[in-house]
């Protein structure tokens, strides 16, 4: 690990040919971010949450008042997209800028390697101090593993292992416990102390909450409205809990803003808030299917950042991903960092400022390995009586799952679901039992993905389908541990 700050944001880069990425260090958008000082830093994910289900992206009866007022004093992406479709790969790309597969975690319930470098551990080296709030779900909850958001570079934290509802067991810096009220509000809570009781002292904060919602089994409500227990149930909808659980995540959101102005650190903040991946409902999700899916439906979420004293509000067209938030990050910050291991994302500051409408190409996949089940309550709740009762952990696996092995792939093993985003061309290649199906579609005109082009671009799908593959090998030469 090699960085160090400089008064003036640095800019990292991640330079594709044919999809091979390497990290560049590349001179700096030094006007963007001129002696911002070191902001502090809140960054919010919620879980399912859909591109379409927010008032400011036009759903047709959500209430989100609070996203919505963020939304006009923000950065507004009208095409960010979540690394991959379903929720611990994302979180994994989130933290490391790299595609999840290259830091083992290829699908749900896998964990994040301790090699790799998280943006916590950067931050925490250079000064900031850093809290985890929420859902985890990229490694253990207990104490004695490297892969619990302490040991990813988190001094305070406040986890569940995946989603939870009401009154869930969590682990409080390794201490478990079962909290009272919603899951959501209490991950806000939680967040709300954190920066409160370090926002007077001589570190700048970074606050990671992930809520629970709107994940199901959709238990939680909204606060302080009236009916809130059926609020959505007169709607042409089969998900009005999901919809519920919307609305409660944006009070929440609302609350994060209100204690930033309070505190009266709100101009010196940045502010993201973002979804791990596409939402429950495929008639809004913003394109075609809904999670789960490579296709836009699954991918596209709503995605808001707001730092009011540095950057103006506007709207961004250019695709960008969560992969782009560990360089962009480190970039407001104002450090310099040279990454030991090839990054997928990309410091989309001059994209933030208005100065760049374009991007490189960026790759997805999903679907080369299963997931694995966590009930997040059902085993810290077992964790906590095992240790009640003075006996050794129930789930010795769960310390380090396969984070210590390597696996060994050939060239040939692609299969699953992979996409190229060179916008406005997305290619997709679908692998299933060695048969390879292409598909090419021109989102400007075509935002549903509804018209297969591949015959008619013959060659712009080879050239495509030529830089997925070599991406698809280097992500997998990474899983091998080559990056290490």
């Amino acid at each position: 690990m090699v960085f160090r700050r400089y008064g003036q944001a640095m800019k990292v880069s991640c330079a594709c040919i044919w999809g091979i990425c390497a990290v560049v260090l590349v001179s700096s958008v030094q006007e963007v971010y001129a002696d911002t000082g070191r902001p502090h830093i809140v960054l919010v994910m919620a879980d399912d949450h859909g591109y379409g289900d927010c008032g400011y992206t036009g759903h047709p009866f959500v209430k989100t008042p609070h996203l919505d007022a963020m939304a006009q004093d923000s950065v507004v992406f009208d095409r960010f997209y979540a690394s991959s479709p379903v929720c611990s790969p994302t979180r994994a790309a989130f933290l490391t800028g790299r595609h999840a597969f290259r830091v083992n975690v290829p699908n749900h319930g896998h964990y994040l390697r301790p090699q790799e470098v998280t943006l916590a551990e950067v931050l925490r080296e250079d000064g900031y101090i850093t809290g985890h709030f929420g859902k985890w779900h990229i490694g253990s909850v207990q104490p004695d593993s490297p892969t619990t958001p302490g040991g990813q570079g988190f001094d305070e934290w406040l986890s569940g292992l995946n989603f939870f509802d009401r009154d869930p067991y969590l682990s409080h810096n390794g201490k478990y416990l079962q909290a009272k009220g919603q899951g959501t509000v209490i991950a806000t809570d939680a967040t709300i102390d954190f920066l409160t009781e370090h926002h007077a002292g001589d570190r700048p904060m970074l606050a990671v909450t992930w809520f629970p919602a709107p994940h199901g089994p959709f238990g939680e409500v909204p606060d302080d409205i009236e009916g809130a227990a059926t609020l959505y149930d007169d709607q042409d909808t089969q998900k009005a809990g999901y919809f519920r659980e919307i609305t409660l995540l944006d009070q929440q959101v609302g609350r994060l803003r209100s204690a930033l102005r309070d505190l009266g650190i709100a101009e010196d903040t940045i502010l993201l808030y973002c979804s791990d991946n596409g939402g429950l409902e495929a008639k809004s999700s913003g394109g075609r299917e809904k999670k789960g899916s490579i296709y836009d439906g699954g991918l596209r979420v709503p995605a808001l950042l707001e730092w009011p004293s540095t950057l103006a509000p506007r709207k961004v067209a250019v695709p960008v991903n969560s992969c782009d938030v560990f360089p962009t990050v480190l970039a407001m910050a104002g450090i310099e960092y040279q990454s030991p291991h090839p990054l997928d994302g990309i410091d989309i500051s001059q994209i933030l400022a208005g100065r760049q409408d374009s991007r490189p190409a960026m790759g997805f996949w999903h679907g080369f390995q299963g997931g694995e089940a966590t009930w997040s309550d059902r085993i810290i709740k077992s964790l906590l009586a095992a240790e009640q009762a003075g006996e050794p952990t129930p789930h010795p696996r769960r310390l380090l799952k396969n984070v210590e092995q390597y696996p060994d792939f050939t060239d040939a093993e692609l299969r699953g679901h992979a996409a190229w985003l060179d916008w406005p061309w997305k290619y997709h290649r679908i692998e299933n039992a060695g048969r390879v199906v292409d598909e090419l579609y021109d989102l400007s005109v075509d935002p549903g993905e509804s018209k297969n082009l591949s015959a008619q671009h013959e060659a712009r799908a080879d050239a495509m389908r030529t830089a997925l593959e070599a991406w698809q090998n280097s992500v997998l030469e990474s899983w091998q541990g080559g990056d290490y």
